[in-house]
């Protein structure tokens, strides 16, 4: 083919190969030419990505963590919906120990500490047909009185306590239990607790909240108080919980404690307190748990 006659061909760079340079007419090597690279305005991508992980990190350290649980355990509206709730369950609550008279009450109670009702509730009846009165009580020795209650557990103390209470009723008040909060708590194996029940259950007197194991579980699970020991927790009942409520709300939640808020797999599903109670350890829950209500 003769020179000049057949098709162009296109150089390797894209480029003639006698392309002169803009500057100075000279001829510009074919083999050492690069495309001329454009310059693109503003920041690169690895450095764009940079900067918005850094903004991103900035703004999520500075971010204040969201209160885990924004309700107030003691304000008036959930104090009021759980005594609803409680009265709903157990309507027209009665003490659980069976008694007959005041003084069957205070030998029920002192004998269910460490013990259950349940089975207080099957001795003391063989109990008082074998010992009908006050007096009969006064006139033993504790020794005498230790077999019928063993079976309660800790009867050694419990039969030194009866005794004992029995021996100063007979000395102090007649042979009747006082109905002064004081004069009780002056018989032997009589504690605030104890005062409490005879008070509210036999006379209807409400001068305390009574704080049994199920009243101390179930307060600090409905996070009523903060407190471990009874007499602050009753203290701090007394200040929520309206005093005309004091007898019954020991009685609901004594109940209730062995009805479903057991203290082992509680039946929450069953609960109409659920809604209001964030309990660590529920089985069931419509609301945010809190760990430390337990």
């Amino acid at each position: 083919m003769k020179r000049g006659t057949g098709p162009r061909q296109p150089s390797k760079l894209g480029r003639q190969s006698a392309v002169r340079a803009a500057r100075g007419g000279e001829k510009v090597n074919a083999a050492t030419l690069q495309p001329p690279v454009k310059k693109k305005s503003g920041t690169s991508r690895p450095a764009k990505r940079a900067a918005i992980a850094k903004k991103t990190n900035a703004k999520l350290a500075a971010k204040k963590p969201t209160a885990k649980l924004r309700y107030d355990p003691l304000a008036p509206e959930r104090i009021n919906a759980l005594l609803r709730g409680l009265e709903e369950m157990y309507p027209n609550v009665r003490c659980a120990l069976h008694h007959s008279n005041a003084w069957e009450l205070l030998v029920a109670t002192i004998l269910s500490a460490q013990c259950t009702d349940a089975r207080v509730n099957m001795v003391t009846p063989i109990l008082f047909k074998k010992y009908p009165t006050v007096q009969h009580f006064a006139a033993l020795k504790p020794e005498e009185l230790e077999p019928d209650i063993k079976s309660t557990g800790f009867f050694r103390n419990k039969s030194k306590s009866v005794v004992g209470a029995a021996k100063k009723l007979v000395a102090d008040f007649n042979g009747e239990v006082p109905k002064n909060f004081d004069q009780l708590l002056s018989l032997p194996g009589v504690a605030r607790k104890t005062a409490n029940v005879v008070l509210g259950s036999w006379f209807g007197i409400a001068e305390g909240v009574v704080v049994d194991t199920h009243v101390h579980r179930i307060s600090r699970r409905l996070e009523l108080t903060a407190n471990d020991d009874p007499v602050r927790i009753e203290q701090d009942l007394m200040k929520i919980i309206p005093r005309e409520k004091w007898i019954d709300f020991s009685h609901e939640v004594i109940h209730h404690g062995r009805a479903l808020c057991v203290a082992r797999t509680p039946k929450c599903a069953d609960c109409k307190l659920e809604p209001n109670c964030h309990a660590g350890d529920k089985t069931w829950s419509t609301v945010e748990q809190n760990p430390e209500a337990v």
